[in-house]
């Protein structure tokens, strides 16, 4: 055992959980600033060798995690403040951005999007340790966070996607509207568990639609990221990666909302 995993009071399960959770957004995290470099202008060297610093050391973090069996408190503290230091970076572009202050192919709404992933992830480090059974709020808190990722993911792709891709941009117009309205139902019914209910059938029945629906969408990137492989679509999607990478996102919400799901269901 190496002191990466050593004096680690947190019980196996929960550290497992840690670590899977770690090795999933250390990597996501990498791809961020992969994509932040591709948006970045040329002429802005600096802020893109820190977008490359940040790769580099998302890099050797993921080279750790798939090394160890365990997150010690060196470890954690490593993952900690490298993700902290990526949102100050996050936000420091997101407000240069909208004081018109940088140029590039960055959208507003995506630097706010992936700060809330990196926030997100914070999070999960900050508490360190296994949940208790899931809650009803804790459900509908994660449907929240997952349902507005998977709508701006589609809001990303029409609008990367080149206007004569009408049948590709029509499912994902599709597909964004009909995440839209679950998210709208879900912070309804996320204010209704502030009542603490015993039993709230009706959520159970919205989290099956719910994952439903995300499924559909999982699969629509999927096509997508195999059609931009094959060079079979228009687009000014800069890799196809970043298909790749939302479409693994939408496979961590499904097996989050699906754990949650289960755990509720069996109070």
């Amino acid at each position: 055992m190496t002191y990466w995993e050593a004096e680690w009071n947190c019980p196996s399960n929960g550290n497992e959980q840690l670590l899977d959770e770690a090795r999933f957004w250390v990597q996501i995290m990498k791809e961020h600033a992969m994509f932040i470099q591709m948006g970045l202008p040329g002429c802005d060297t600096e802020l893109i060798r820190e977008a490359q610093a940040f790769a580099d050391r998302f890099q050797v973090l993921e080279d750790v995690l798939n090394d160890v069996t365990s997150i010690g408190p060196e470890l954690l503290q490593d993952l900690r403040q490298t993700v902290m230091e990526f949102i100050q970076y996050k936000r420091q572009l997101l407000r240069a951005r909208i004081q018109c202050q940088l140029g590039g192919g960055l959208f507003p709404l995506l630097l706010d999007h992936i700060t809330r992933e990196a926030v997100h992830f914070l999070n999960e480090l900050e508490r360190g340790r296994p949940m208790m059974a899931a809650s009803f709020q804790q459900l509908t808190q994660e449907e929240i966070f997952w349902l507005r990722i998977m709508k701006e993911h589609l809001e990303f792709i029409i609008h990367l996607l080149d206007p004569s891709e009408r049948s590709l941009i029509s499912t994902a117009e599709d597909l964004k509207d009909r995440t839209a309205k679950l998210l709208e139902t879900a912070r309804d019914l996320g204010s209704m568990t502030q009542s603490q209910p015993a039993a709230f059938p009706t959520l159970l029945r919205f989290t099956d639609e719910v994952l439903s629906t995300i499924t559909v969408v999982r699969d629509f990137k999927a096509t997508g990221y195999e059609l931009a492989l094959l060079c079979q679509v228009l687009s000014i999607i800069p890799t196809p990666l970043l298909l790749d990478h939302v479409r693994r996102e939408a496979d961590r919400a499904l097996e989050e909302i699906s754990m949650l799901l289960s755990e509720a269901a069996s109070r």
